[in-house]
Protein backbone atom coordinates (compact mmCIF):
# COMPACT_ATOMS: atom_id res chain seq x y z
CA UNK A 1 0.00 0.00 0.00
CA UNK A 2 1.30 3.41 -0.90
CA UNK A 3 1.84 5.56 2.16
CA UNK A 4 1.33 9.31 2.11
CA UNK A 5 3.19 11.64 4.43
CA UNK A 6 1.38 14.25 6.49
CA UNK A 7 3.49 16.89 8.23
CA UNK A 8 1.43 18.64 10.86
CA UNK A 9 2.00 22.20 12.03
CA UNK A 10 0.04 25.42 12.27
CA UNK A 11 0.92 28.57 10.35
CA UNK A 12 -1.29 31.62 10.07
CA UNK A 13 0.33 34.11 7.74
CA UNK A 14 -0.35 37.75 8.56
CA UNK A 15 -3.50 36.96 10.52
CA UNK A 16 -2.54 39.19 13.46
CA UNK A 17 -1.48 42.78 12.94
CA UNK A 18 1.80 43.65 14.59
CA UNK A 19 2.24 46.78 16.66
CA UNK A 20 3.44 49.32 14.13
CA UNK A 21 6.82 50.83 14.91
CA UNK A 22 7.81 54.39 13.94
CA UNK A 23 8.60 54.65 10.23
CA UNK A 24 12.28 53.90 9.63
CA UNK A 25 14.07 54.96 6.43
CA UNK A 26 15.18 51.83 4.54
CA UNK A 27 18.89 51.14 4.48
CA UNK A 28 20.69 51.81 1.22
CA UNK A 29 22.37 48.40 0.96
CA UNK A 30 19.36 46.38 -0.19
CA UNK A 31 20.23 43.87 -2.93
CA UNK A 32 18.17 42.41 -5.76
CA UNK A 33 17.35 38.69 -5.63
CA UNK A 34 15.67 36.08 -7.80
CA UNK A 35 15.55 32.27 -7.91
CA UNK A 36 16.14 29.62 -10.55
CA UNK A 37 13.44 29.48 -13.28
CA UNK A 38 11.30 32.06 -11.47
CA UNK A 39 9.63 35.04 -13.11
CA UNK A 40 10.29 37.69 -10.47
CA UNK A 41 13.04 39.71 -8.81
CA UNK A 42 12.87 42.01 -5.80
CA UNK A 43 15.21 43.88 -3.45
CA UNK A 44 15.60 42.83 0.19
CA UNK A 45 17.57 44.23 3.16
CA UNK A 46 19.48 40.99 3.83
CA UNK A 47 20.05 37.56 2.28
CA UNK A 48 16.69 35.77 2.69
CA UNK A 49 15.94 32.22 3.74
CA UNK A 50 14.57 30.01 0.98
CA UNK A 51 12.84 26.64 0.95
CA UNK A 52 11.91 24.77 -2.26
CA UNK A 53 9.73 21.66 -2.27
CA UNK A 54 7.63 19.60 -4.65
CA UNK A 55 4.19 19.39 -3.03
CA UNK A 56 1.47 16.91 -3.96
CA UNK A 57 -1.89 18.68 -4.27
CA UNK A 58 -4.59 16.16 -3.38
CA UNK A 59 -7.60 17.87 -4.93
CA UNK A 60 -5.71 18.46 -8.20
CA UNK A 61 -3.88 15.11 -8.17
CA UNK A 62 -0.64 16.73 -9.30
CA UNK A 63 2.75 17.64 -7.85
CA UNK A 64 3.86 21.24 -8.13
CA UNK A 65 6.94 23.14 -7.03
CA UNK A 66 6.44 25.65 -4.25
CA UNK A 67 8.93 28.10 -2.74
CA UNK A 68 8.99 30.17 0.43
CA UNK A 69 11.42 33.09 0.66
CA UNK A 70 11.70 35.38 3.68
CA UNK A 71 13.87 38.10 5.22
CA UNK A 72 13.64 40.23 8.36
CA UNK A 73 15.02 43.71 9.18
CA UNK A 74 14.07 46.72 11.31
CA UNK A 75 10.82 45.25 12.61
CA UNK A 76 9.48 44.25 9.19
CA UNK A 77 9.42 40.75 7.73
CA UNK A 78 9.26 40.30 3.94
CA UNK A 79 8.02 37.10 2.29
CA UNK A 80 7.61 35.74 -1.22
CA UNK A 81 5.60 32.58 -1.86
CA UNK A 82 5.78 31.08 -5.35
CA UNK A 83 3.50 28.37 -6.79
CA UNK A 84 4.12 26.62 -10.09
CA UNK A 85 1.00 27.12 -12.21
CA UNK A 86 1.90 25.78 -15.67
CA UNK A 87 -0.08 22.53 -15.14
CA UNK A 88 -3.06 23.71 -13.12
CA UNK A 89 -3.58 27.14 -14.70
CA UNK A 90 -5.50 28.32 -11.66
CA UNK A 91 -6.88 31.82 -12.16
CA UNK A 92 -5.58 34.71 -10.10
CA UNK A 93 -9.11 35.40 -8.84
CA UNK A 94 -9.52 31.82 -7.60
CA UNK A 95 -6.06 31.90 -6.02
CA UNK A 96 -6.79 35.14 -4.17
CA UNK A 97 -10.14 33.84 -2.92
CA UNK A 98 -8.46 30.67 -1.67
CA UNK A 99 -5.73 32.61 0.15
CA UNK A 100 -7.99 35.29 1.63
CA UNK A 101 -10.20 32.61 3.18
CA UNK A 102 -7.39 32.08 5.73
CA UNK A 103 -7.82 35.51 7.29
CA UNK A 104 -10.12 36.13 10.21
CA UNK A 105 -10.52 39.85 9.48
CA UNK A 106 -11.08 41.61 6.14
CA UNK A 107 -8.49 43.92 4.64
CA UNK A 108 -8.84 47.64 5.26
CA UNK A 109 -8.27 48.43 1.59
CA UNK A 110 -8.13 46.54 -1.70
CA UNK A 111 -6.21 47.98 -4.65
CA UNK A 112 -5.47 47.07 -8.27
CA UNK A 113 -1.73 46.98 -8.93
CA UNK A 114 0.33 46.44 -12.07
CA UNK A 115 3.99 45.39 -12.45
CA UNK A 116 5.59 45.13 -15.89
CA UNK A 117 2.19 44.66 -17.50
CA UNK A 118 1.02 41.99 -15.04
CA UNK A 119 -2.18 42.96 -13.26
CA UNK A 120 -2.51 42.03 -9.59
CA UNK A 121 -4.34 42.81 -6.38
CA UNK A 122 -3.07 44.42 -3.16
CA UNK A 123 -4.69 44.05 0.26
CA UNK A 124 -3.75 46.50 3.01
CA UNK A 125 -4.18 45.81 6.70
CA UNK A 126 -3.14 47.96 9.65
CA UNK A 127 0.48 46.81 9.65
CA UNK A 128 0.74 44.47 6.67
CA UNK A 129 0.45 44.52 2.89
CA UNK A 130 -0.02 41.53 0.58
CA UNK A 131 0.10 41.61 -3.22
CA UNK A 132 -0.93 38.76 -5.53
CA UNK A 133 0.16 38.21 -9.14
CA UNK A 134 -0.04 35.57 -11.85
CA UNK A 135 2.64 35.29 -14.53
CA UNK A 136 2.84 32.79 -17.39
CA UNK A 137 4.05 29.93 -15.17
CA UNK A 138 3.62 31.04 -11.55
CA UNK A 139 1.25 32.38 -8.92
CA UNK A 140 2.94 34.80 -6.53
CA UNK A 141 2.33 36.19 -3.06
CA UNK A 142 4.48 39.14 -1.95
CA UNK A 143 4.02 40.29 1.64
CA UNK A 144 5.41 42.80 4.13
CA UNK A 145 4.33 42.62 7.77
CA UNK A 146 5.16 44.98 10.63
CA UNK A 147 4.46 48.34 8.99
CA UNK A 148 1.62 50.00 7.01
CA UNK A 149 1.48 50.50 3.25
CA UNK A 150 2.89 54.05 3.42
CA UNK A 151 5.99 53.06 5.41
CA UNK A 152 9.21 53.81 3.41
CA UNK A 153 10.48 50.24 3.89
CA UNK A 154 7.27 48.71 2.58
CA UNK A 155 7.22 51.15 -0.35
CA UNK A 156 10.83 50.27 -1.21
CA UNK A 157 10.08 46.55 -1.17
CA UNK A 158 7.03 46.67 -3.43
CA UNK A 159 8.37 49.36 -5.76
CA UNK A 160 11.43 47.17 -6.46
CA UNK A 161 9.29 44.25 -7.66
CA UNK A 162 9.90 43.09 -11.24
CA UNK A 163 7.91 40.39 -13.05
CA UNK A 164 8.60 38.57 -16.30
CA UNK A 165 10.93 36.04 -17.89
CA UNK A 166 14.03 38.26 -18.02
CA UNK A 167 14.33 39.57 -14.49
CA UNK A 168 17.85 39.93 -13.11
CA UNK A 169 19.19 39.52 -9.60
CA UNK A 170 21.38 37.41 -7.36
CA UNK A 171 20.14 33.82 -7.66
CA UNK A 172 19.14 32.33 -4.33
CA UNK A 173 19.80 28.83 -3.00
CA UNK A 174 17.86 26.98 -0.32
CA UNK A 175 19.12 27.88 3.14
CA UNK A 176 18.47 29.92 6.30
CA UNK A 177 19.70 33.25 4.94
CA UNK A 178 21.55 35.80 7.08
CA UNK A 179 20.56 37.62 10.28
CA UNK A 180 19.72 41.29 10.42
CA UNK A 181 22.61 43.09 12.12
CA UNK A 182 21.81 46.83 12.31
CA UNK A 183 24.74 48.01 14.41
CA UNK A 184 27.60 46.32 16.21
CA UNK A 185 28.96 47.39 19.62
CA UNK A 186 31.13 50.53 19.85
CA UNK A 187 34.87 50.00 19.19
CA UNK A 188 36.63 48.46 22.18
CA UNK A 189 33.40 47.24 23.77
CA UNK A 190 32.82 43.51 24.12
CA UNK A 191 29.23 42.63 23.28
CA UNK A 192 27.22 41.06 26.08
CA UNK A 193 24.85 38.15 25.59
CA UNK A 194 21.32 39.61 25.58
CA UNK A 195 18.74 37.99 27.89
CA UNK A 196 16.26 35.49 26.47
CA UNK A 197 12.70 35.46 27.82
CA UNK A 198 9.82 33.03 27.99
CA UNK A 199 6.48 33.76 26.37
CA UNK A 200 5.00 34.81 29.73
CA UNK A 201 7.75 37.37 30.30
CA UNK A 202 7.45 39.35 27.06
CA UNK A 203 4.95 42.09 26.28
CA UNK A 204 4.26 40.71 22.80
CA UNK A 205 5.18 37.28 21.50
CA UNK A 206 6.75 36.59 18.12
CA UNK A 207 4.59 36.90 14.99
CA UNK A 208 5.18 34.10 12.48
CA UNK A 209 5.33 34.90 8.78
CA UNK A 210 7.01 31.83 7.21
CA UNK A 211 7.37 28.29 8.58
CA UNK A 212 8.57 25.71 6.00
CA UNK A 213 7.88 22.00 6.39
CA UNK A 214 10.72 19.56 7.06
CA UNK A 215 11.38 16.97 4.37
CA UNK A 216 10.61 13.31 4.94
CA UNK A 217 13.74 11.29 4.14
CA UNK A 218 13.67 8.18 1.97
CA UNK A 219 15.24 5.94 4.68
CA UNK A 220 12.52 7.08 7.10
CA UNK A 221 9.86 6.33 4.52
CA UNK A 222 11.28 2.86 3.83
CA UNK A 223 11.25 2.12 7.56
CA UNK A 224 7.77 3.64 8.08
CA UNK A 225 9.03 6.00 10.79
CA UNK A 226 6.34 8.14 12.42
CA UNK A 227 6.25 10.36 15.48
CA UNK A 228 7.07 13.87 16.62
CA UNK A 229 10.30 15.85 16.64
CA UNK A 230 10.29 18.39 19.47
CA UNK A 231 12.79 21.26 19.40
CA UNK A 232 13.47 24.02 21.90
CA UNK A 233 15.00 27.14 20.39
CA UNK A 234 15.46 30.89 20.65
CA UNK A 235 13.62 33.24 18.31
CA UNK A 236 16.29 35.95 18.36
CA UNK A 237 15.83 39.71 17.93
CA UNK A 238 17.89 39.52 14.71
CA UNK A 239 15.12 37.53 13.03
CA UNK A 240 16.85 34.13 13.17
CA UNK A 241 16.02 30.89 14.99
CA UNK A 242 19.08 30.00 17.07
CA UNK A 243 20.28 27.82 19.97
CA UNK A 244 18.25 24.87 18.71
CA UNK A 245 18.09 21.95 21.14
CA UNK A 246 16.50 18.56 20.52
CA UNK A 247 13.96 17.64 23.18
CA UNK A 248 12.66 14.56 21.34
CA UNK A 249 14.02 13.29 18.02
CA UNK A 250 13.39 10.69 15.32
CA UNK A 251 15.88 8.53 13.38
CA UNK A 252 16.86 8.40 9.71
CA UNK A 253 17.46 12.12 9.36
CA UNK A 254 14.05 13.41 10.49
CA UNK A 255 15.52 15.32 13.44
CA UNK A 256 18.11 16.94 11.17
CA UNK A 257 15.46 17.84 8.60
CA UNK A 258 13.35 19.44 11.34
CA UNK A 259 16.31 21.53 12.51
CA UNK A 260 16.96 22.70 8.95
CA UNK A 261 13.32 23.70 8.58
CA UNK A 262 13.36 25.54 11.91
CA UNK A 263 16.36 27.63 10.82
CA UNK A 264 14.36 28.93 7.84
CA UNK A 265 11.45 30.26 9.91
CA UNK A 266 10.87 34.00 9.49
CA UNK A 267 9.07 36.13 12.06
CA UNK A 268 8.81 39.49 13.80
CA UNK A 269 10.67 39.15 17.13
CA UNK A 270 9.04 39.37 20.53
CA UNK A 271 8.94 42.72 22.35
CA UNK A 272 9.60 43.72 25.94
CA UNK A 273 9.75 47.28 27.27
CA UNK A 274 9.57 48.63 23.72
CA UNK A 275 12.54 46.62 22.45
CA UNK A 276 12.88 43.49 20.33
CA UNK A 277 14.12 40.58 22.45
CA UNK A 278 14.88 36.89 22.18
CA UNK A 279 12.21 34.41 23.23
CA UNK A 280 12.32 30.69 23.96
CA UNK A 281 9.84 28.58 22.00
CA UNK A 282 9.11 24.91 21.51
CA UNK A 283 8.51 23.60 17.99
CA UNK A 284 6.81 20.30 17.19
CA UNK A 285 6.96 18.59 13.78
CA UNK A 286 4.63 15.60 13.45
CA UNK A 287 5.48 12.90 10.92
CA UNK A 288 2.63 10.52 10.07
CA UNK A 289 2.14 7.90 7.34
CA UNK A 290 -1.35 6.94 6.20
Amino acid sequence: MKRILFLSFTLLLFTVDAVAQPATPPRSDWQRYTASEEEFSVTLPTLPAMDTQDIFIFKLRITRRERQIGAYADGVVYVIFTYENSKTRQSLESFIEERNARYSTPARAERDVTVNGFAGKAFDRETSVIQYFATEKYLYVFGADGAPADDPRVIKFFSSLRLGKKTEGKELSDGPGLPFEPNGPPPGITPTEPPVYTGKQVDRKILLAMKPEPRYTEPARMNAITGTVVLKCVFSPNGMVENIRTVSGLPYGLTEQSIQAARKIKFIPAMKDGKYVGMWMQLEYNFNLY
